[in-house]
């Protein structure tokens, strides 16, 4: 919903304001960052929920209590917190667009040249035979 509005509010922008294709891109991107951190914090308190949660159910209700199982538990969603703090904080803006971009083009340039090399080749080993010569009377 909220992406539809922002699209028609950049179309509606861009028939009056002409609106470029560079300012959609940074609006999308920093919708994305936005979306990621959200995801984030939204984790973040389930995580402290759940861990609470955890705790209480092993040590206060004593399910399973010959055991502490509920800190291993808490220990590996902690750990899977901090990947995914990892990856939305210092990964995701060393892999941004503009990252993806760059890739995009060092991939192209790479199949092109190799197409080329392909190409280059074939002409040398099965060369095109040539047309026969009319002679002019």
């Amino acid at each position: 919903m909220l992406l539809k509005i922002a699209i028609e509010m950049t179309s509606r922008q861009r028939k009056e304001s002409g609106l470029d294709l560079e300012q959609h891109e940074l609006i999308e991107h920093a919708q994305e960052r936005i979306r990621s951190k959200k995801n984030l914090y939204r984790h973040l308190v389930w995580f402290l929920i759940g861990g609470v949660g955890l705790v209480l159910l092993n040590k206060v209700f004593k399910y399973g209590a010959e055991y502490d199982w509920s800190y291993w538990v808490v220990g590996f969603w902690g750990i899977l917190f901090l990947v995914h703090l990892v990856n939305v904080f210092i990964l995701s803006p060393f892999t941004g667009k503009d990252w993806e971009r760059s890739q995009r083009e060092k991939l192209i340039i790479a199949q092109k040249k190799k197409i080329a090399a392909l190409k280059e080749e074939v002409e040398r080993e099965y060369p095109l035979p040539s047309a026969p010569k009319k002679k002019v009377e």
